[in-house]
């Protein structure tokens, strides 16, 4: 038999068993109804986000192409009633998913590969650079998010990638923490041990042992994180740090207090928006605690 022909087959043998994993985990994962909950939940949002332009007119976007009274209570016509410029709440809340998601998404993304990144280098390497990363992981942790976030939306430029910017920054030092107690648990293994003293380099070890194993933690991390992201997002645009160029649920929470929605009664401007949120943490956690159990044999048997 060839090197190449050699080199196929236990490329065929690498993705057959890949796909089997696969199907054990779908099959696991399917057993936990809270978490297909989730996931349906997460499918609905993000499909009425992607489709928002398609389904709605963006034109009802603008304050002065609306013909709506202010803070008009729900009715056939808007259904989540109005806000103090008379746009469709509904509207409202349709095109600001799209934002919530997109910088919660982005913001995981990014917080995940810096913190899996430190926390296998802090893992892997010892000496100066564990002490270095280490001590950047633990100034992060002691600086409050909240207010480092505030800090870095008042000096750079205000806008979604400045958010996310700062979301993404603040966030990753836990994972970076959990990250690493997982590689120092896998490079204790016997056949990490074997790899190392039969020549296998750092970059060998940390990509083809430490990453593959780590990947489970990642992946049910990340949907809490996401959770997370979304809150923060939130939280900045209610303080007035968001993009005003731009709709979120959290400018949407920051215009109903500056237009007193709260006193005038006008309780639908603040409930579309927060029970949005809600229900997008509330799936993004559903969808991690089942992951988790799927991803991880020993939890088996843990509450569905």
């Amino acid at each position: 038999m060839t090197a190449v022909a050699v080199s196929q087959s236990v490329r065929s043998l690498t993705w057959a068993r890949r796909r089997q994993a696969f199907g054990r985990f779908a099959r696991r994962y399917a057993t936990q109804k809270a978490g297909l909950v989730g996931l349906g939940l997460l499918v609905l949002f993000v499909a009425l986000a992607l489709l928002a332009p398609v389904i709605t007119n963006s034109a009802g976007l603008d304050v002065t192409k609306v013909n709506g009274a202010p803070l008009a209570a729900p009715s056939s016509h808007y259904l989540l009633g109005t806000d103090e410029s008379g746009r469709s709440v509904a509207l409202l809340t349709l095109w600001g998913a799209r934002v919530s998601l997109l910088v919660g998404f982005l913001a995981t993304v990014i917080s995940m590969v810096l913190g899996t990144l430190v926390g296998i280098l802090a893992g892997h390497f010892r000496g100066w650079v564990q002490a270095v990363l280490m001590r950047l992981t633990d100034w992060f942790l002691v600086v409050p998010s909240l207010i480092l976030a505030i800090a870095l939306l008042a000096v750079l430029h205000r806008g979604v990638g400045t958010v996310i910017l700062a979301i993404s920054i603040t966030s990753w030092p836990g994972t970076a923490r959990l990250i690493r107690a997982q590689t120092l648990s896998i490079e204790a293994r016997p056949y990490v041990e074997r790899a190392r003293v039969l020549g296998a380099g750092h970059w060998h070890i940390m990509s083809r042992h430490v990453l593959p194993n780590v990947m489970p933690l990642v992946l049910a991390n990340t949907t809490l994180t996401v959770a997370g992201a979304i809150i923060a997002e939130s939280t900045l645009s209610f303080l007035g740090l968001g993009d005003p160029n731009h709709t979120s649920w959290g400018t949407m929470l920051e215009s109903a207090k500056d237009s007193g929605a709260v006193t005038a009664g006008a309780w639908w401007y603040l409930l579309a928006p927060g029970i949005a949120i809600v229900i997008v943490v509330l799936a993004f956690t559903l969808c991690g605690r089942a992951l988790e159990i799927a991803l991880n044999p020993r939890l088996q048997g843990g509450s569905r």
